[in-house]
């Protein structure tokens, strides 16, 4: 199964012969796409393409947007950032009291020349803002983010040095639940919302 964030790797991950294909859109967290296109965008362009499984991912975080993405042509979906809270996760603690403070706009993909990556705005994301003012080099950048930032703020819980990938919907996440709580949620609403969809479809 591999991860795209356009239709040209898509065709090129299913020209290799993988089983299945992600279409991970702009508002994911951590590695992104440099086209910024977003899922709602992407999986319905990917869908048509390919003829392999296709899984969306990037900004879905409850039954609501499970539903909307297979509407779309989705076969599954993906969800990252809705379990780096959940009470299984190896995430330090000060990062998912991080996540469940964030707001609208809080995170913001950068470090596109090198590898564009979605992160919380935290003292190292200024850093990087404020490199970008004297337009850096490449190496530059390579050595601003240096290695094991991701490790550093996500697993250490140092919410200033370290590098905080986390998606758009984080805003979304106010409260630690357990993985099998949040599976619950989430097929509970998407059911509900699928059956209604159903009976509305009925008596149209």
């Amino acid at each position: 199964v591999h991860v795209v964030s356009s239709v040209k790797f898509a065709l090129k991950a299913e020209s290799c012969g993988v089983d299945a294909i992600v279409a991970e859109g702009f508002e994911a967290g951590g590695h992104n796409g440099r086209e910024e296109t977003t899922t709602m965008c992407l999986v319905p362009d990917v869908a048509k393409a390919i003829n392999v499984p296709l899984i969306a991912a990037g900004g879905i975080i409850d039954g609501k947007s499970m539903l909307a993405a297979m509407i779309l042509g989705a076969d599954g979906v993906q969800m990252g950032t809705r379990f780096v809270a959940c009470k299984e996760s190896s995430a330090h603690e000060n990062f998912k009291n991080m996540v469940l403070k964030s707001k609208e706009g809080d995170t913001r993909l950068t470090l596109k020349e090198i590898i564009p990556v979605r992160m919380m705005k935290n003292k190292f994301y200024q850093e990087i803002e404020e490199l970008y003012k004297t337009s850096p080099s490449k190496e530059q950048l390579l050595n601003k983010l240096g290695k094991g930032r991701a490790k550093l703020g996500m697993f250490e819980g140092d919410l200033d040095a370290g590098e905080l990938e986390i998606g758009q919907s984080s805003s979304q996440i106010n409260k630690v639940f357990t993985a099998k709580e949040i599976i619950q949620q989430i097929m509970t609403e998407f059911d509900s919302i699928k059956s209604q969809m159903l009976i509305a479809n009925k008596f149209n």
